[in-house]
């Protein structure tokens, strides 16, 4: 009698992972925004970390080894303004932090990759280049602006002065060499309409 064979069924392919950075002030949440508008799923790097290091026992423990216990208050939640004032012109100590929190938060970027089915996703993360996250990605993707209008945004949003604003600019990879790595680039420098224009251009070219 002649065995039946079943066809076996082709996995889906796994999504393009797309790395989405932008610097302070830049515009990037949103562009992700409008990519998320578009039918895209984003993943916001930034914000899963500030869940995860308080869910996380076993990185809660690291980080308080690392930068003390009063890196959480009494109820166990992450003190962000102390941990900021510990590794604020201290690069080696926020290196350090870093190398505990971005592997976490890398593992569960990986287990929501693998609930997506959409041919791309998107990666939103403040240093996508200076951790070299890019290298992940199959493409990145730049939102920048100018600077003098980065700071005027970030002043009027956070009610920063010029100096607060310009003191946190210093500190990131500079716009010129950011653009020198990324694979397509969003300038953010006039109105909504034209980003969002921009946006869903930018999006539909990626291969």
């Amino acid at each position: 009698m002649e065995e039946l064979h079943s066809e076996t069924a082709k996995p889906d392919p796994e999504p393009k992972i797309i790395g989405l950075t932008g610097g302070i002030g830049s515009g990037k949440t949103t562009v992700a925004h409008f990519i998320e508008e578009l039918g895209f799923p984003v993943y916001y790097s930034d914000d899963r970390a500030k869940t995860i290091v308080n869910e996380n026992e076993g990185l809660k423990a690291k980080i308080k080894e690392l930068l003390g216990d009063d890196s959480y208050d009494t109820n166990g939640i992450y003190d962000r303004k102390y941990v900021a004032k510990k590794v604020f012109k201290n690069n080696d100590l926020l290196q350090q932090l870093n190398e505990i929190i971005h592997p976490a938060v890398r593992i569960d970027f990986e287990d929501w990759v693998k609930r997506q089915s959409k041919y791309l996703v998107f990666k939103e993360t403040a240093l996508l280049f200076e951790l070299k996250l890019n290298l992940q990605c199959h493409k990145s993707l730049l939102v920048t602006a100018e600077d003098n209008i980065r700071i005027k945004r970030v002043m009027d949003r956070d009610q920063k002065t010029y100096r607060e604003v310009e003191s946190v600019m210093e500190r990131q990879m500079s716009e010129k060499d950011k653009v020198k790595l990324a694979d397509y680039i969003i300038y953010n420098n006039t109105n909504l309409e034209d980003l969002k224009e921009q946006t869903e251009q930018t999006v539909f070219k990626i291969e």
